[in-house]
């Protein structure tokens, strides 16, 4: 269960989506999410689950790593589906108790749970194209303007990117400590909820543990290597606009150009 949870996790490659420059692949994000709330009529939601889908496929990250990343969250998508299933009016094709189900509602909990797992789609993608290292730089690099209002952007992208990239670690962690105590007889699976959270204590405090372990030891490392925040600090490998970048910035504005046509030409 634990390790189905992808969140922070890089699949090396060389697609096209690997070579974007990841300032690009942010924006473009954050435009996609947009859409995905603005644009809500069924060709749109064909169009944006079209165009996800070519995204997976030009990423070169395998699908069962793709739908994986959906499986965490997969509760909270039938449980919105249920909820809009029977709390929406209109004509019912099944009863049951109190409960009406209506095709209406069958028809708005689809387009949600839709919305809700092209969201985790999309955001993993970021992800497994996207180095730690390159994630961190482009996000500080995109929140330099707010500097100037003295944000700490580097120490926000850091902090954000030393998050991301400790949860597959803390993950692994966690199940290991579960198959340890498991091992030693407890049951963490059975019994009501009260008992399951009282068996999670035993996991819980090594598990904390030995985050603050691995947090004091990033930072003496750190330390040792003389950080001292953004103020000097240089790139390696030096963020730098492509024409690939230009040529997905055109796209994705051509994109939103036609969902908007379909949502305000009168379309669909």
């Amino acid at each position: 269960m634990l390790k189905d949870i992808t969140l922070g996790q890089f699949f090396p490659g060389d697609s096209l989506l690997h070579r974007l420059d990841p300032r690009t692949k942010i924006v473009l994000l954050f435009f996609f999410l947009a859409a995905i709330f603005v644009f809500d009529s069924p060709l749109a939601y064909a169009a944006l689950t079209a165009f996800t889908a070519a995204l997976i496929a030009v990423s070169r990250v395998p699908l069962l790593l793709m739908l994986k990343a959906l499986k965490p969250l997969s509760w909270i998508i039938a449980f919105t589906f249920v909820i809009h299933l029977v709390s929406t009016p209109g004509d019912a094709f099944f009863h049951v108790w109190l409960f009406d189900f209506t095709w209406q509602g069958a028809a708005k909990g689809f387009f949600i749970a839709l919305r809700l797992a092209l969201l985790i789609l999309l955001s993993a993608l970021l992800t497994y194209t996207t180095s730690p290292l390159a994630l961190t730089d482009a996000l500080e690099t995109l929140m330099q303007p707010a500097k100037r209002v003295g944000v700490p952007a580097h120490e926000i992208a850091m902090m954000m990117t030393i998050a991301l990239r400790f949860v597959p670690t803390l993950i692994e962690e966690a199940d290991k400590i579960m198959k340890a105590q498991q091992a030693r007889g407890a049951d963490l699976t059975e019994g009501s909820v009260i008992e399951r959270v009282k068996g999670f204590v035993p996991v819980l405090v090594p598990l904390f543990i030995s985050a603050f372990r691995r947090a004091d030891d990033l930072a003496l490392a750190m330390e040792a290597r003389c950080y001292r925040g953004g103020v000097g600090r240089t790139q390696m490998k030096a963020l730098r606009i492509s024409s690939i970048d230009y040529v997905a910035y055109a796209f994705g504005a051509l994109f939103f150009a036609a969902l908007a046509a379909l949502k305000f030409g009168g379309i669909a």
